[in-house]
């Protein structure tokens, strides 16, 4: 499959301090499944926020989509960020809106015509199991009522790349469950996932998916298997 993320010798720094991350090196495939691990602290937010596009790295090169993403115009950030969904840990979900609305957002932000939103909305209600809920405002919601409509707002615009940070450390077991069988399923259609976690459960669970840990800033590799992906298991 080919590249469609690549980090050459990613720094980054935040003002004058340390550096946060240190010479991180790997690529992701197109429509594989990969899991960031690493201790609090150990910068997995920080690359997270490269990925998609929310700082640019001190030094060193990323590539996205086939493009130098570190040097992009800034009238094209909007763009590449619209093929690149983001579940945060904190949700960030409009409190004043509906579920609806919540996840109409992306695409009124897109300028898409109002008459062709309901159907998708609609249908990504009803893919997280929350049709019932439409007219609901965030604070009437329960935290996993709060994630998957989080999720489902990430996922309208069938991103090319979901970027999950956390997603399952506010939801119990179940729910947790719940949550990755969504994951994995927009994985079968194609879409490039990466979630960092400290669920070792979760990880074990999907079998297919790649491991990527950091430690204090750096990519640990021991094995050699982030240079050479795996397959995206097909069902």
């Amino acid at each position: 499959m080919a590249n469609i993320v690549q980090f050459e010798n990613v720094g980054l720094r935040y003002g004058t301090g340390p550096e946060t991350l240190s010479d991180v090196s790997f690529t992701l495939a197109a429509g594989a499944f990969y899991f960031l691990t690493g201790a609090s602290g150990a910068g997995k937010t920080s690359l997270l926020k490269l990925l998609y596009l929310a700082r640019r790295p001190t030094r060193g090169v990323i590539r996205l989509f086939g493009e130098d993403a570190v040097t992009l115009p800034r009238k094209r950030l909007p763009g590449f960020r619209r093929r690149i969904g983001v579940v945060f840990q904190d949700f960030r979900l409009v409190p004043h809106l509906s579920a609806y609305d919540n996840i109409a957002l992306p695409l009124r932000i897109a300028g898409m015509p109002e008459s062709e939103i309901e159907a998708p909305v609609r249908e990504m209600l009803a893919w997280v199991g929350l049709t019932e809920r439409g007219r609901a405002k965030p604070p009437t919601l329960s935290g996993g009522e709060q994630q998957r409509i989080a999720i489902a707002r990430a996922v309208i615009g069938r991103p090319e790349i979901l970027v999950a940070d956390e997603p399952t450390g506010n939801v119990d077991p179940a729910m947790a469950e719940r949550l990755l069988h969504l994951f994995e399923s927009l994985n079968r259609l194609g879409t490039t996932i990466v979630v960092a976690t400290h669920d070792f459960h979760l990880i074990n669970r999907v079998g297919h998916a790649q491991m990527m840990r950091l430690d204090n800033g750096r990519i640990s590799d021991p094995t050699g298997l982030l240079r050479h992906p795996p397959r995206r298991v097909e069902e």
